[in-house]
């Protein structure tokens, strides 16, 4: 896949280019699953340029409305979560135990969907699917536990 520079970017959606913006979007680049809004903005400390907690919510919102970012809220916390837009949005296994979010491929439920509009007539916009469960390093630590 061939990496989108920032300033393409943000020309595509017609927003400007800010070295605050550069950064949220950096971070959403290198992160391979939804983060907080808070995970963010301490991960944005570690740059050069100085912003507070607002400035990363306000930043991730217009990148929402712009299409840029996803807002999600995966969990039994609810907390909302970010993630980069990449055209084809992704599922994911969450561990109950470390709360980890591991990324399932391919979504084969957009020709399921197809199949339910055409049957309903139903408008579907979208879907969101959460598999729980535990991942193999807590059930190994359970394990161990439980022998002791």
């Amino acid at each position: 896949m061939r990496r989108i520079d920032n300033n393409e970017i943000f020309s595509k959606h017609e927003i400007k280019n800010t070295k605050q913006r550069n950064v949220i979007l950096d971070i959403l680049k290198k992160t391979d699953s939804p983060i907080t809004a808070e995970e963010i903005f301490i991960r944005s400390q570690d740059s050069n340029v100085n912003m507070n907690f607002s400035t990363v919510y306000r930043i991730l919102n217009t990148f929402v409305l712009k299409d840029i970012a996803i807002k999600t809220s995966i969990g039994e916390d609810d907390k909302n979560l970010y993630e980069l837009n990449m055209e084809e949005h992704s599922h994911y296994l969450i561990c109950l135990s470390c709360k980890k979010m591991i990324k399932i491929g391919h979504c084969r439920l957009e020709e399921y969907e197809s199949q339910i509009q055409r049957n309903t007539k139903f408008h579907i916009i979208g879907h969101k699917l959460e598999i729980h469960g535990y991942c193999p390093e807590c059930i190994e630590e359970d394990m161990y536990e439980n022998k002791n």
